[in-house]
């Protein structure tokens, strides 16, 4: 057994690359792990450039029904917002990822995993927490924190000379200086001319979704149906198209949103490691159902689970977003969501148009909505005579309140 064999997390990139050959000049043994987590990208060109270069084996693993049923949708049923906005297509994508390049790690017998990750970013926490929760005696070979690597590279010019040297095709493109990484939940695009916030996005920066503007003029109709707060089936109300694998369902929410000009956002965000960042996401498919699934909650979820829920969700996209996916105190957290989720039955009914969801109606087996209790037309069993020591017994410590505001007040005025 060579020991020193290492699982490269590779893209087929600039960087990925270039690392590949690096640590192939060291003398490292060097297997390339390409995760299939829904992005743009011809797999097959990238696994044999990785051959080409020296790589002993290449995987190519399809991890998108896994990243969509065991990352997004529990994600999603706890109702993940990153910051109030970000949905984060990201940091969701790297646990399914790190998993399986320990996983390979595993079978090869590799002491060594290394990843492109640089160390201003999020993702090397992510990957590396997760590699070290999953495996704690691994050993990370990350370059863009190590001073032989950083002493080679200072920047992009060097690499692409390094990769010309040792003739490594590279597609280096004025087209777009920026930074973009896809997958099946969202397209970032960050950092080049993004890096200035004042900065207007162009118009060719988008690149999953049409232009709200340029979005149909007539509005599509859903529904979705969830059971324990997973989406189990996705109908179109205009042509009749139904998808009920999850897979299949996820990808037509996208395909929907992605026509409608659906999940845009521009934010400038905090990253874990302290440092601001400017990013431009598109995530079609999971505004849809952040919003269905939100609203299905309105009518089948309890007042005050709803509010705990509320507390424990905001630490949950926290968890995710700073890469602590594989911790004890998530295991906690997905606990007390599925049980938050046992009763979150029901269809929502939606309109897609030009850049926005709207709902438009739902109903609910769990439903706890009461529609003759609410009504301002019938008694329907609630006396409303009982408001009036309701209110009264709310008001005991807003009345105590003031009238110690007014006895310092009144005191203030006799000593001047």
């Amino acid at each position: 057994m060579n020991s020193k064999k290492v699982v490269l997390a590779y893209s087929g990139g600039l960087d990925t690359s270039v690392i590949l050959k690096w640590l192939l000049e060291r003398d490292y043994e060097v297997i390339a792990y390409i995760a299939d987590v829904g992005q743009e990208e011809d797999f097959e060109e990238a696994r044999a450039k990785a051959l080409k270069i020296g790589a002993s084996k290449v995987y190519v693993e399809d991890l998108k029904r896994d990243f969509v049923e065991n990352y997004i949708f529990p994600a999603f049923k706890a109702n993940v917002v990153y910051e109030s906005r970000y949905l984060m297509g990201t940091a969701l994508a790297r646990p399914p990822i790190a998993k399986r390049h320990i996983e390979i790690a595993k079978r090869e017998n590799a002491k060594y995993v290394s990843h492109g990750a640089t160390g201003k970013g999020n993702d090397q926490v992510r990957f590396e927490l997760a590699y070290y929760a999953l495996e704690p005696t691994i050993k990370v070979l990350a370059p863009w924190k190590m001073p032989s690597f950083l002493s080679e590279f200072k920047g992009r010019p060097d690499m692409i000379a390094y990769a010309e040297k040792h003739g490594i095709d590279v597609k280096v493109t004025a087209g777009k200086p920026y930074s973009e990484d896809d997958n099946l939940l969202h397209i970032s695009h960050e950092a080049g001319v993004l890096e200035d916030p004042s900065t207007e996005a162009e118009k060719a920066v988008y690149s999953k979704t049409v232009d709200p503007e340029d979005a149909p003029d007539q509005a599509t109709r859903i529904s979705i149906e969830f059971k324990d707060g997973i989406p189990i089936k996705v109908t179109n109300r205009e042509d009749g198209t139904v998808k009920t694998d999850s897979l299949e369902l996820f990808n037509y929410l996208n395909e929907l949103g992605c026509a409608n000009g659906i999940g845009r956002i521009d934010i400038v965000e905090n990253r874990y490691v302290g440092v601001k960042s400017r990013g431009v996401y598109e995530t079609p498919g999971g505004t849809i159902l952040h919003l269905a699934h939100t609203d299905i909650e309105g009518i089948a979820m309890d007042r005050e689970v709803m509010r705990l829920r509320d507390m424990l969700s905001a630490k949950f996209a926290e968890l995710i977003y700073n890469g602590f996916w594989f911790s004890p105190e998530m295991e906690f957290l997905q606990c007390a969501i599925d049980k938050s989720q046992e009763v979150i039955d029901g269809i929502v009914n939606l309109k897609l148009y030009k850049g926005n969801v709207y709902v438009l109606s739902r109903e609910s087996h769990s439903s706890l909505y009461d529609q003759n209790l609410s009504s301002m037309d019938i008694e329907g069993g609630f006396n409303q005579q009982d408001s009036e020591g309701f209110i009264k017994i709310n008001a005991i410590r807003l009345m105590a309140h003031h009238a110690i505001l007014e006895k310092r007040e009144n005191g203030k005025g006799k000593n001047d």
